[in-house]
């Protein structure tokens, strides 16, 4: 398995063995029960949820595993040779400190904003009598090519994407208290879920 489920707690800091001090996010990390296997991948489930809060199909869904229903559903890459069951928890002991994680999250939501905030325009001059300081402007040429191109930086709707935040450090593992402490910042607000991967791009 390549991955776990879990939810944001918060940052703090911590001191590294050369007395440096490091930020970290804490994450608490499963336990996962195994929902469904599939041929490259896993189902995975993560935070406890009650039963009056989910549909009739979920809930028929849990009550015919025999698995207490979860809030946060998703699925890893299994590794190919290893056997997985229904219902097998999944916990934090996947990861070790040393090893390289990337993070995926839905970032906060910032509503609609300006282009300024958003794409960090310069803005207009502030002085000498010029009155468009934060506004559009010109978006596009006049008769060539005589349209505005797709994927022009506006103002509009910030923020509430999925992100990934790759090769962040782990730096402690706490197994009995389902914790990971990981070197950086992870996306999302405090309590908002999140998809824990062992790095592509970088080995330990």
């Amino acid at each position: 398995m390549t991955g776990l489920l879990g939810k944001k707690i918060g940052m703090t800091q911590i001191f590294s063995g050369q007395g440096s001090m490091l930020d970290v996010t804490a994450i608490e990390i499963g336990p996962c029960p195994v929902l469904a296997i599939k041929e490259k991948a896993i189902q995975l489930g993560f935070d406890l949820a009650r039963e009056k809060t989910m549909n009739k199909p979920q809930v028929e869904f849990f009550k015919k595993l025999k698995i207490t229903p979860r809030k946060f559903i998703r699925e890893v890459s299994r590794e190919a040779g290893v056997v997985y069951k229904i219902g097998e928890e999944l916990k934090a002991d996947l990861f070790k400190s040393g090893d390289f994680v990337d993070v995926v999250g839905t970032s906060k939501g910032k509503g609609f904003q300006g282009g300024m905030k958003r794409w960090h325009w310069a803005g207009g001059p502030g002085t000498h009598g010029h009155t468009t300081h934060r506004k559009v402007g010109s978006i596009g040429s006049t008769t060539t090519p005589g349209r505005v191109f797709r994927g022009h930086h506006m103002p509009g709707h910030m923020g509430d994407d999925r992100v990934t935040v790759q090769n962040l450090k782990v730096v402690k593992v706490d197994v009995n208290n389902n914790l990971l402490l990981v070197e950086g910042s992870v996306p999302g607000h405090k309590n908002s879920y999140l998809i824990i991967k062992k790095a592509l791009k970088k080995a330990k």
